[in-house]
């Protein structure tokens, strides 16, 4: 088997049945929750956590994981901060926190069944979904749909390109630290996308929307937003590249010092639930659940190609890349 081996294995792992932890029936009172989540659908998350949970608060700030790493940072040299628990985008971020001793253990958290490719082996924070990033393109400006990165190389299609900045995605910080570790893109093709034309917007709701209105006919994109505008009758598909894509887990943690811990407990058993799965693949996310179908649309997790990354490296390149990025495309 080619180099992808073990991020095919990883993806198949993701199919292993998962259970729900016994809940903490006692939960009361009001956490606050970071998050790089859409609002749209966090207001769904907590409709649904309530019906398990209705004696739970639930507060919710939401941005993109960088500039909600940027927020937390100050917080902490502030003294400490408001949030009880993170639901953000990667693992990578979720890391750097543990590694400052961020987080809260929760050992007996309900992971039985759950990949352990997904979960810290210190039960410091565990993966809720698998979300991927690739291409959108607008059906009404494009006719033949893109199949590989290499098909935005032609000076009019990377002219027409817009892609989220790791300067406020979390998601476009492991895509473009995956892609700069390849050695079949490098910066070498960022560098032709920036000579050729293509932008860099902010997060992801910034490419779906240009690339919905017709501003760009192509985006660099996690593929979630792009299916759940499709669905919405925007005029975009997707495509999964057949070189590979990058991929994020989005892991929960709670943050050591939250005053309510036995909620944020509940919380996190929650995002480990059947019940939540079941409303990621409403969503537009693969499931990490046994027996449960990809949203329609969607490919067999099995059957993609998931760059490999080295995340360890990608943490200590991290500012850099980001200062990279920023000279190509602007910050």
């Amino acid at each position: 088997m080619n180099h992808y081996r073990n991020a095919a294995l990883v993806l198949l792992a993701l199919c292993s049945p998962a259970l729900s932890g016994p809940a903490l029936a006692a939960a009361s009172g009001q956490i606050t929750v970071y998050t790089s989540q859409p609002q749209d659908q966090m207001a769904q998350v907590v409709a649904e956590f309530n019906k398990d949970y209705p004696d739970v608060e639930v507060e919710i700030f939401r941005t993109g994981t960088t500039e909600l790493m940027s927020k937390l940072q100050a917080e902490f040299a502030a003294g400490s901060s408001p949030a009880d628990v993170l639901l953000i985008a990667d693992a990578v971020a979720m890391t750097q926190l543990k590694g400052e001793d961020r987080l809260l253990a929760y050992a007996d958290a309900p992971v039985e069944g759950v990949p352990a490719s997904v979960i810290d082996p210190d039960k410091t924070f565990f993966g809720t979904k698998l979300i991927t990033t690739g291409i959108v393109y607008n059906t009404g400006l494009v006719k033949t749909p893109p199949a590989s990165w290499d098909d935005l190389k032609s000076e009019d299609v990377a002219s027409s390109l817009i892609m989220p900045s790791p300067l406020y995605s979390g998601a476009a910080v492991i895509h473009v630290g995956t892609m700069v570790q390849q050695p079949e893109f490098g910066w070498a093709w960022y560098e032709d996308m920036a000579a050729k034309g293509a932008v860099a917007g902010q997060g992801n709701g910034t490419v779906i929307e240009a690339v919905a209105r017709g501003e760009k006919a192509y985006g660099i994109i996690v593929e979630y937003m792009a299916m759940n505008a499709a669905k919405d009758g925007s005029p975009v598909a997707f495509s999964w590249p057949a070189q590979g894509v990058s991929a994020i887990t989005q892991p929960v943690a709670i943050l050591k010092g939250t005053d309510n811990e036995d909620a944020a407990k509940a919380f996190v058993d929650w995002q480990l639930s059947r019940a939540a799965q079941e409303q990621s693949v409403a969503q537009g996310y693969f499931p990490i659940i046994d027996g449960m179908a990809a949203p329609e649309g969607y490919p067999a997790p099995a059957t993609l190609k998931i760059l490999p990354l080295d995340a360890a490296k990608l943490m200590a390149d991290d500012q850099a890349n980001k200062e990279k990025f920023a000279d190509l495309f602007g910050g």
